[in-house]
């Protein structure tokens, strides 16, 4: 995974004033290969869209990557007849190698691509850019599986569509609905930051951006389209699906250890609302509650489950000390990631010593709770101990929350941005 991109915080994002960027605000990418027939189509038909309704400046920029035909000749053509057009060659073949370069390249503030077919109607373009235009989003994708998208395809495709975000939603949480449709747009400098950490340069190049994107906290508009299939369109389907599931497996692997600075495509403190501290609301605490519940009655049930297992060949304290223990270390890793997002392996270890010392005092309070039913009934049956245990551990649940949010897990944002605000306060004193 590439993580070569700047430390620093992302910029505030603003209203693009295009009297203030010099360049033409929006640039939009046609990568093509071996397209000698639908080119200059599509071209014409684009700049025509723009030139009528597209309140700002714009530029059309031809990708193509390794074409053998006549695409480049075409490309050159239209280059010399319209100024807002110009074309980039690339020698090796990869849709997504194709728009990395380009973009990378861009001096426009927003930065688009569409396929050559244009499937989509090209009325969604304008509410496609406003979003990162106006400062409202980062990222904006079209979407033929919205509501009220209107959408005309075979039986085929529509699945294969379907099957493969239901994949991302279930395999990397991916909540955006369509990862495929050729028609998204990026702010330049969330590209600038994005794009060293994609990998892929082909098909999956979208998904993966997304992806990124969204678990960095980006904000992903979406906008319902109308499509129209390309019957004659070259994507081996086959192929394709299955470089998207290699795609998959490996982004999901590098974001399960914690391999990709994310944290570089923050925004800054105060850009994003939930950053802001309300006096009174505790920040995120419903939201971890919820995770916590979750994970606990998971790891509720896998502790009951080995006590059950180890009570068959030892006794009761020995049982629920043992299954308490696995439980335990499996509750602090799942904890540390999914309820308080504590990314990477740093500080990984002191976290399960910590989360042992939380253990050691719900080991006190559930063998507590064995001691004083085996004191007042001396042999209890099996049914009772569980009951015991689960109301014992319900109190311990609660103070190991208490324990891991205030000690084990504390949210360190606030003292570090009250010290990144005092440098730049500092800073402006020097100058």
């Amino acid at each position: 995974m590439r993580t070569d991109t700047p430390w620093s915080t992302l910029p505030a994002r603003d209203h693009l004033l295009a009297a203030a960027v010099g360049a033409p605000v929006l640039d939009v990418v046609v990568p093509v290969h071996n397209e000698e027939k639908d080119l200059e189509t599509c071209v014409l038909r684009l700049h025509d869209h723009l030139a009528r309704t597209f309140p700002y400046g714009f530029r059309i920029t031809v990708a193509d990557n390794a074409s053998t035909d006549r695409t480049p000749r075409v490309a050159a053509r239209l280059t010399a007849l319209l100024p807002e057009v110009r074309s980039y060659r690339l020698e090796e073949k990869g849709r997504g190698r194709a728009l990395r370069t380009v973009w990378s390249h861009s001096d426009s503030p927003v930065l688009a691509y569409m396929d050559v077919d244009l499937s989509t109607d090209l009325n969604a373009l304008l509410p496609l850019v406003a979003p990162l235009i106006s400062g409202h989003s980062d990222l904006a994708i079209g979407s033929r599986l919205a509501r009220s998208s209107r959408v005309v395809r075979g039986s085929k495709r529509e699945f294969i569509s379907r099957a493969y975000n239901l994949i991302l939603r279930s395999s990397l949480s991916a909540r955006f609905s369509d990862a495929q449709c050729g028609f998204k747009a990026v702010r330049r400098e969330v590209a600038q930051r994005l794009l060293p950490m994609v990998e892929d340069t082909g098909w999956f190049f979208d998904t993966e951006m997304l992806v990124l994107a969204e678990r960095a906290g980006l904000r992903i508009h979406e906008v319902p389209v109308d499509w129209v299939d390309d019957p004659d369109s070259t994507v081996h389907i086959v192929r394709t699906a299955a470089e998207d599931l290699k795609g998959v497996w490996r982004v999901g692997r590098a974001l399960a250890t914690g391999a990709l600075p994310l944290d570089r495509l923050a925004r800054p403190f105060g850009d994003d609302p939930r950053d802001r501290a309300v006096p009174g609301v505790p920040r995120g605490l419903a939201r971890q509650l919820v995770g916590f519940c979750v994970v606990g009655a998971l790891s509720t049930l896998v502790y009951l489950a080995l006590y059950s297992l180890f009570r068959l060949g030892a006794g009761a304290q020995f049982a629920n000390a043992g299954a308490l223990l696995v439980s335990a270390v499996a509750n602090t890793a799942v904890n540390r990631r999914l309820t308080f997002g504590v990314r990477g392996r740093g500080g990984a270890v002191r976290h399960q010593a910590q989360g042992l010392v939380v253990f050691a005092i719900g080991l006190a309070l559930t063998s507590g709770s064995l001691a004083a039913l085996g004191t007042a009934s001396g042999t209890a049956a099996h049914s009772t101990e569980l009951a015991v245990l689960i109301a014992a551990n319900l109190a311990a649940t609660v103070l190991r929350f208490l324990l891991f949010r205030a000690w084990v897990f504390p949210d360190r944002r606030t003292g570090h941005q009250d010290s990144r605000k005092g440098s730049a306060h500092e800073l402006g004193n020097v100058r």
